[in-house]
């Protein structure tokens, strides 16, 4: 396992782009480690190396993205939610603890926690919806990306209309969270579901918009029609 190791990151440091070097910490207000390597690349590599792996025990693919996730680079970590999707017919509901493990210890961007989540968490709770009561636990812990996973865990979920009692349950929960972060996480979640569920997102964004910060608001609407949006922006006074 430990050859498999070297030749994912000998390969992200052959392909690195300096123009992706250079801008890589424009989209991130915290300090962020990153080889700067093309996402499309990052897939590629990722691909490549999956071939290698695939056939290995779940418990030892587990300690492979355990390694490169804890190495803190962005690349590593992408390169995990590429593979781990790929055992989801292999996940059992107990993988919802090691997955709050790696968020707790590792994910330390929203990239991070977006790429991980979309699919990896979101792939576990279309399988095990009884994992649910867990991402409103998520919700309520004092961790940003804890927080913020529980709400884009359910971004690919809720596009394809699943779940909604549990989206405006998290969306309440993290409602009046201060944290930009989790605002985009949770506005963005609401937007996913009022793609098939528009009217009852609209009627959501109603009840608490007095409440709801705009950046979460704004989030939230982004796919309504001109008119709801602009009831659903105006001021109540």
């Amino acid at each position: 396992m430990k050859a498999v190791l070297e030749l994912v990151r000998r390969d992200l440091q052959d392909s690195v782009d300096e123009k992706t070097k250079a801008t890589f910490h424009r989209f991130f207000k915290e300090e962020v480690l990153a080889y700067g390597v093309k996402t499309a690349t990052v897939e590629k590599i990722a691909r490549q190396h999956w071939k290698e792996i695939s056939q290995l025990e779940k418990s030892e693919i587990f300690t492979l993205c355990d390694n490169l996730l804890s190495s803190g680079y962005c690349e590593e970590v992408f390169v995990v939610s590429n593979w781990l999707p790929g055992l989801v017919n292999q996940f059992v509901k107990q993988d919802i603890f090691q997955f709050r493990t790696w968020i707790e210890k590792y994910i330390d961007n929203w990239a991070k926690c977006d790429g991980f989540c979309n699919h990896t968490v979101g792939g576990l709770v279309m399988k095990f919806p009884q994992c649910l009561d867990e991402l409103k636990n998520w919700a309520r812990t004092p961790h940003r990306w804890l927080k913020r996973a529980a709400a884009v865990t359910l971004i690919i979920p809720a596009k394809r209309g699943a779940f909604l009692q549990t989206v405006f349950e998290i969306a309440t929960i993290l409602l009046c969270d201060p944290d930009d972060m989790v605002q985009k996480g949770y506005g963005w979640m609401l937007k996913e579901a009022s793609r098939l569920h528009q009217q009852e997102v609209f009627q959501f964004v109603m009840e608490h918009k007095k409440q709801m910060p705009r950046t979460a608001l704004r989030y939230a609407i982004e796919l309504m029609s001109d008119e709801m949006r602009k009831v659903a922006m105006l001021k109540d006074w």
